[in-house]
């Protein structure tokens, strides 16, 4: 019963049901298309099933024993021919396995354009200009008067699709300006991203594409840094595993509409271990988040009613409060060094800043730790504090992984300096002995006042007079001996570290307050997303991808990262291409000869430049917006990441080929990594990369190289929690007590269907609403909805105030408050900051309240529940401290 069109091959059936008779395994649903996601994934779980099946099968003796397995299951040469005899549709995130009876239908992602508005008026243009249909999904009524407001702003052409018929929908059909031109289409549709057909000449962006959905609000200082990654349900889905903060780890098994007590709300339900159910209150869905671990380790759940969760957490919460003692003392050194007060900005700090010959964007007018992506102008922000720092007679070190980008960083830092009386040196293997030690002398004698170099930098011959800055660019590429000789070098020394995607462990530490970071987000102007294509191995799309770019006059990164093998590589370029002009580097060859390959390719002088990873870190060349990485499935997300970002770094459509071997063996791990990159193709990303490369391998032991087992027992979101909860305890910082205080106050507290029909939206907005602390989030929250979803009903009113109420009351230990009648109960926990002569003066003065023998304040309340949310918190507001 209930049961869909689709038919899903991962179904097992109960024996009774086939009655003896395999083939009636999809003759129960004859007109049935059978949907296969990731057809080859699938084929791989069901062998292992089999495989599994026949071993218990031959172990099983006695009464249990029954008939062999393929009595009730299809033989694989079976469930191919049933197959074959009915329609199928195959979803695949790379697109490996096509064949030629197969009919291809490529699909690409919509970028995301994050408020630009004339960005996106512009490539709506191109689009129908171009003879492409373009429809715009619409969460709501609201929301298309927005669009439709702003199409006129811009004089864009637009028409009605499936839109409420509403007064106001009445006035945008009768405000349509499109005619019968083409033009632009508003279809109200439950569709957050959107999705491009080229061959379908087809355009259809999702409702959160050119807005992104409801943002979060802005993170005041105070506001926990790991929040970033906290899951917003935005993906959860039915059988994802969550954590509930009192009850543990269980499995999401959707929502539900219950009433209570005459009141009507809506439930998350969650299945836990012996196929027990908890229903957890969406007005409480703060208390969940969803399970993330290291590597997609799938957990066990956890039996309601047992204290073993609260043991598990407990032992938990001992091991951060041992790590945060320790970090804690790992910087304790570098915090109670005296640091150094630098002067004002001088006229020339301001002529060098003026002198950038870029627009500056408002994210790069920063200062700390510094993760941006590729190309987003982290180097402007370094050379301007290295700038500063010179101003004041003090030395700066720029630390770079690779001499190649070493040389990068002299050349541009050079270039930048060029008008000012600023020695800058270089330390790398591009440097004689002599270069070296004549460097080496001036730099300690104080005649240089920059010195850029690799690693070379961090031997005990180099000597500073008085270093005040140290730029690290991508901390992630040195090793654990570099970084212990940065760890000496910087306890009195100003450190500005640089990454698009840093490792998991410093990324984490950045997170939890431990290091400071700011995230340089905004693109540079007029840069477009980088098109990312994963594709088996063939010598047509390298052709292909390559002559591309040389028609219009661009040059190509080839990455193949054997060095072994790299000249025969380079050899089927250049018989594939034979205009190309192609050159081959590597870390092996000697310094001279990359040096003169790099210029080169730099110069303009090569077309195809085959090289092995070493082009991951440095190389600037606009021209270069085709990268083609040959087995990419053997390299890390942020590795790929880096060498994806070599492209794009100009006004020109960019594109990334990741090839992978033709027969589509890739490992779990390899298909996450480049799903991924396919994913995060927006501007931007790395910030994103990096979270997902620290969900993937790991955070690490904060301390050493080693996985930390914890994160695996709790879940990433809960362990960053109780790692900041500690960290802050021994700061001394004031900490709330970890308490819940339960609201039953008879109102109607939920977000009705027809406000908002997609369960998942729904579902991300009552984790939204979950998180308001205070009036000025509770009305951000109430303008936006009111913006997207029209004027809000009275149960989403209710339960902004009720999110809010709830804050204030768990602020001060507030156990529950409950409406008896016409009678509200409100009772504190025992550890209560709230003072009992501010009580008692209170009580005074208000008619009617009084304080029973056990504590419970108690007031009167005889409407129907109108305000009753407002007047407990102004209750509870006096009584604060």
């Amino acid at each position: 019963e209930g049961m869909p069109a689709a038919f899903y091959a991962g179904w097992e059936f109960h024996p009774a049901l086939l009655d003896e008779a395999k083939s009636s395994l999809l003759e129960l649903v004859p007109n049935a298309v059978v949907l296969e996601d990731e057809p080859g994934t699938l084929r791989g779980v069901l062998d292992l099933r089999r495989e599994s099946l026949a071993a218990e099968f031959e172990e099983a003796t006695g009464p249990a024993a029954t008939a062999a397995p393929d009595r009730y299951f299809l033989t694989p040469e079976e469930w191919k021919s049933a197959l074959s005899t009915r329609p199928q549709l195959l979803l695949e995130h790379l697109a490996l396995e096509g064949t030629a009876e197969q009919h291809v239908l490529q699909s690409q992602p919509t970028p995301r354009y994050h408020g630009n508005v004339a960005m996106f008026m512009s490539e709506v243009r191109n689009h129908i200009e171009r003879g492409q249909q373009v429809m715009v999904s619409v969460a709501s009524t609201g929301e298309a008067e927005r669009l439709a407001d702003i199409c006129h702003e811009n004089e864009l052409p637009f028409r009605l699709g499936d839109v409420d018929e509403s007064a106001t929908g009445s006035r945008l059909a009768a405000d349509s300006s499109g005619g019968t031109v083409p033009a632009l289409v508003l279809l109200k549709a439950p569709l957050g991203e959107g999705v491009v057909f080229p061959e379908a000449k087809l355009v259809l962006y999702g409702n959160a594409d050119l807005f992104d959905s409801i943002p979060a609000p802005a993170r005041s200082r105070a506001r926990p840094q790991s929040a970033v990654f906290s899951s917003d349900f935005s993906d959860l889905k039915p059988g994802d595993y969550v954590v509930h903060v009192d009850h543990g780890i269980g499995q999401f098994e959707g929502l539900r509409q219950l009433a209570v007590d005459g009141v009507s709300g809506e439930f998350m339900l969650l299945r836990y271990s012996e196929d027990a159910r908890l229903y957890v209150p969406l007005a409480r869905v703060d208390l969940v988040q969803k399970y993330q671990s290291l590597g997609g380790a799938v957990p066990a759940l956890d039996r309601l009613g047992t204290t073993v969760w609260e043991t598990r957490k407990a032992r938990v919460k001992k091991s951060v409060s041992e790590m945060a003692e320790k970090l804690l003392a790992l910087y304790a050194d570098r915090k109670s060094a005296p640091g150094h007060a630098y002067p004002v900005d001088t006229p020339w700090q301001k002529a060098f800043e003026d002198a950038f010959e870029f627009q500056e964007t408002p994210d790069q007018a920063m200062e700390r730790l510094l993760c941006g992506d590729v190309g987003y102008g982290k180097t402007e922000v370094a050379m301007r504090a290295a700038f500063k720092v010179v101003s004041d007679s003090r030395q700066v070190a720029v630390l770079a992984p690779t001499t190649v980008l070493a040389f990068q960083h002299y050349d541009t830092f050079r270039r930048r300096f060029a008008a000012f009386p600023i020695r800058i040196e270089m330390l790398s293997r591009f440097r004689t002995a002599v270069q070296q030690k004549k460097t080496l002398a001036e730099l300690e004698a104080g005649r240089v006042d920059i010195v850029i170099g690799t690693h070379r930098l961090l031997s005990r011959d180099v000597k500073f007079q008085d270093l005040g800055l140290l730029v690290v660019d991508e901390e992630q590429r040195f090793g654990v001996a570099h970084k212990e000789r940065i760890k000496e070098m910087r306890k009195n020394v100003d450190v500005l570290s640089m990454s698009a995607t840093p490792i998991p462990r410093t990324l984490h530490m950045s997170l939890i307050g431990l290091r400071d970071m700011s995230v340089i987000e905004t693109p540079p102007r007029d840069r477009l997303a980088i098109q990312t294509v994963v594709a088996p191995f063939s010598e047509s799309v390298v052709k292909r991808a390559i002559e591309h770019e040389l028609d219009r006059g661009g040059q190509v990164f080839f990455v193949h990262n054997r060095v072994e093998s790299i000249a025969s590589v380079a050899s089927l370029v250049k018989r594939l291409v034979p205009k190309a002009r192609v050159i081959v580097g590597h870390g092996q060859m000697n310094e001279a000869a990359l040096e003169k390959v790099m210029l080169d390719f730099v110069r303009g002088d090569a077309d195809v430049l085959v090289s092995t990873t070493i082009i991951e870190n440095g190389l600037d060349i606009p021209r270069a917006n085709t990268i083609v990485i040959n087995r990419a499935d053997r390299l890390g997300l942020s590795e790929l990441y880096q060498l994806r970002g070599r492209v794009g770094r100009s006004n020109q459509h960019a594109y990334a080929y990741l090839l992978v071997p033709p027969e589509g063996s890739l490992s779990t791990l390899a298909r996450q990594r480049l799903a991924a990159l396919k994913e995060f193709s927006d501007l931007g990303a790395g910030f994103r990369i990096a979270a997902l490369d620290l969900e993937l391998r790991g955070a690490g032991n904060l301390l050493g190289r080693e996985q930390h087992g914890q994160i695996v027992a709790v879940g990433f979101d809960l362990y960053c929690r109780l790692l900041e909860r500690a960290v802050a305890e021994r700061k001394g910082e004031a900490v709330t007590p970890d308490r819940r205080a339960t609201l039953n106050l008879g109102q109607d507290i939920r977000i009705p269907i027809e406000y908002i029909e997609s369960e998942n939206l729904r579902l991300r907005i009552y984790k939204r609403i979950a998180g308001v602390s205070n009036e000025k989030e509770r009305d951000e929250v109430r303008r936006e909805l009111a913006d997207r979803f029209g004027i809000l009903p009275k149960a989403v009113e209710n339960l902004l105030d009720y999110a809010l109420l709830k804050a204030l009351a768990e602020s001060l230990t507030v156990a529950s408050i409950e409406r008896r009648g016409d009678l509200v109960a409100v009772k504190f926990c025992e550890e209560t900051p709230v003072k009992p002569e501010k009580l008692v003066r209170v009580i005074r003065g208000k008619r009617g309240m009084r304080l029973d023998p056990s504590g419970v304040l108690w007031f009167e309340w005889k409407s129907e529940g109108e305000g009753l949310a407002e007047a407990a918190r102004n209750i509870l507001l006096q009584l604060q401290s």
